[in-house]
């Protein structure tokens, strides 16, 4: 218990220092002084508080925000389908956003739409087409009570939807192919405070939900069949597990575009640093360690002028290597 509390409280520190790195780095050199004054609102340069206030203080709040919504994401879809290797993006959310969006990049120009469509945004389309397949996947899984074949049903679909996407890149614009691929590439730039209103709100229900899915979780780790004879009523909270994940990965996709590793990896590290498979520690483990990397890995993408999502992947890989040598496996 007391290793477990000098751990959160590492983390709650390091959260703290990298959002402060955060602030400070970037294109020009602002001193920790100024980042301070600017915060205050007494900063003595109009352009440094504006880069402080509407840039980089909106980018570290949606870092935070995407770590700790796709590693629960991430985690409770691990532990619904028994798979050390799902993600938040199992049921197929970003293939549904992904589709949205291409269909107001390219759809839009090549069958030259009304105003309906473009006027949803990417945001909003993304958000649409996450809806979308949430339905699909939860009609589904009210006559199938087999969770397995409710994976499969959704990776299935994500193909399907995949297929869709790759036909209108190829007739589409070179133009709107070019704007479609950089959406893919992630972004935590593009959130203003407005849509900032509309993504934080929506991470705090997925998480509230997730809070209130954590003793079925713990039940589900032992199997659905254990789950229902332990009196679970498991229809009821996969469900709340799907509306959940929808809303913490399908907020996320829609606000910053598909960002890969974090909701695959983070459970892992969560698992292994508080040695426990307790949900009622590793929600809070799993949320606080993903807000953690996603920030060094906006720190590290800005450093280095890249795609955030390339940089989540190029640590991702290493860490899930390091976690099975060293595992032998991956445990759920």
């Amino acid at each position: 218990m007391k290793r477990r509390r000098l751990t959160f409280m590492l983390l709650t520190a390091s959260i703290i220092l990298l959002f402060a790195i955060d602030m400070a780095v970037g294109a020009s050199g602002i001193s920790p002084e100024e980042v301070i004054s600017a915060l205050c609102g007494q900063s003595a340069s109009p352009a440094v508080e504006k880069i402080i206030l509407h840039i980089r203080l909106p980018k570290a709040i949606v870092a935070l925000l995407a770590g700790i919504a796709l590693s629960v994401s991430g985690l409770q879809m691990q532990t619904l389908f028994r798979n050390p290797l799902a993600g938040p993006y199992v049921l197929g959310i970003s293939s549904g956003a992904s589709l949205g969006v291409a269909m107001v990049i390219i759809g839009a120009p090549l069958f030259s739409f009304g105003g309906t469509i473009p006027a949803l945004g990417t945001a909003g389309a993304a958000w649409l087409g996450s809806a979308a397949v949430l339905l699909l996947i939860s009609a589904a899984s009210r006559r199938i009570r087999d969770i397995m074949v409710i994976l499969i049903l959704g990776m299935m679909l994500s193909s399907g939807v995949g297929a869709v996407v790759q036909i209108l890149q190829y007739l589409s614009r070179e133009d709107a192919l070019k704007a479609y691929v950089i959406w893919t590439m992630g972004s935590l730039s593009d959130v203003d405070w407005l849509q900032m209103a509309i993504l934080a709100p929506s991470v705090a229900a997925g998480l509230i939900m997730a809070a209130a899915s954590v003793k079925g979780l713990n039940m589900l780790l032992f199997g659905e069949d254990y789950a229902r004879t332990a009196g679970l009523d498991t229809g009821r909270c996969r469900t709340l597990i799907f509306i959940s994940t929808t809303l913490l990965a399908g907020s996320v996709t829609a606000f910053c575009g598909p960002i890969g590793f974090i909701g695959m990896a983070i459970p892992h590290v969560a698992r292994l640093i508080f040695d426990d498979s307790d949900h009622r520690v590793l929600l809070p483990a799993s949320a606080m360690t993903g807000a953690a990397v996603m920030l060094a890995c906006d720190i590290i993408s800005k450093a280095l002028i890249l795609p955030v999502n390339a940089i989540c992947s190029l640590l991702g890989i290493p860490v899930v290597i390091w976690l099975v040598m060293r595992n032998k496996s991956l445990n759920v």
